[in-house]
């Protein structure tokens, strides 16, 4: 893997969010040039300047939806990872219309002139999302219900333009489904954070943790480095059957967010940190599904991918990350 990117270079829109600042600092790491992306929108200044000292890396303040931020950049790129997206069922809830014109308009924009400049690969976020109200379980790519959020309707119609990119283009597009990531500087912040860092938050700092519903909701939480993972794997792969394919991120096992408050709890006693938070439990929030277990056979099948790390270990050393930067 290490020498098939060494010495390309990568644009990773969204480099400075959670997700791409691990995959740019996973790049940079085994010798692959790149340039993020990023409009600050959602993405954090300090994301930016803790990757400064490599010197194959650059940051663009840009915008997906704006092409002439970027266009001279695709001229030199071997290949795009979009990161880029609005975030959150909640806030697509609230805000739809922006949530399109990022999710929805700023990808087609991005996969368009990434044709017009030949960058042919091109590995794009979608979400677990995209399965809606399906009952299924495991949750198999083809076995989709219908979406329950506006968010979940953008991730949809990436999905389809990447198919249809790659029937009338050639160009080796790969989407990526991904399950509740979670892992090191994940934002806490914002009525929108993800929910395992936020726990974290107030459980480090006080104060309460509002669980919607009951708690029994159950998720298959998967840990930032399968994510990565699963990114380069989707850089490198010369499986032409691959391309023009979605597939599932995940570990294949499902927890509450009852259990995973607990492992929480129990890893920062076991790190000797004592949580200050206490716990209530308020109505189901809106657009949410009650379970989600994916299968990963097919990414197993097209890309050789099985997680690198269990859930466990990922919260591990997501505890000592955070305990380590307190």
């Amino acid at each position: 893997m290490v020498q098939k990117l060494k010495d390309k270079t990568i644009l990773v829109t969204g480099g400075a969010g959670f997700i791409g600042s691990n995959l740019t600092e996973a790049l940079l790491k085994i010798g692959a040039s790149v340039i993020v992306l990023d409009n600050l929108e959602t993405g954090l200044q300090s994301n930016v300047d803790r990757l400064s000292h490599y010197e194959n890396y650059r940051f663009v303040n840009g915008d997906i939806c704006n092409p002439e931020d970027y266009r001279h950049l695709l001229k030199e790129v071997d290949a795009i990872s979009n990161q880029a997206a609005l975030g959150s069922v909640p806030r697509s809830i609230e805000f739809p219309l922006n949530t399109h014109r990022v999710n929805a308009t700023g990808f087609l924009t991005i996969l368009h002139e990434a044709k017009q400049a030949n960058v042919k690969r091109f590995v794009y976020a979608s979400s677990s999302s995209v399965y809606g109200d399906s009952q299924a379980s495991p949750k198999h790519e083809g076995q989709e219900g219908k979406v329950l959020s506006p968010y979940a309707a953008t991730k949809q119609l990436n999905e389809e333009y990447g198919q249809v990119y790659h029937q009338l283009h050639g160009m080796e597009t790969i989407g990526l489904r991904y399950f509740n990531v979670f892992g090191p500087f994940q934002n806490p912040n914002g009525v929108y954070a993800a929910a395992i860092p936020k726990f974290l938050d107030k459980m480090l700092q006080g104060g309460e943790i509002l669980v919607n519903g009951d708690g029994e909701q159950s998720r298959d939480f998967t840990y930032v480095k399968n994510a990565i993972h699963a990114n380069l794997l989707s850089l490198i792969s010369e499986n032409e059957k691959a391309f023009g394919e979605v597939y599932n991120v995940a570990c294949g096992r499902s927890l509450t967010l009852n259990h995973v408050i607990h492992s929480l709890q129990e890893g920062l006693k076991d790190l000797g940190t004592v949580p200050k938070n206490t716990l209530s439990y308020g109505p189901p929030r809106m657009g949410d599904i009650k379970d989600s277990l994916a299968s990963t056979a097919k990414m197993e099948q097209y890309l050789n991918y099985k997680p690198v790390y269990t859930f466990e270990e990922g919260i591990h050393e997501y505890l000592r990350h955070v305990l380590q930067c307190k």
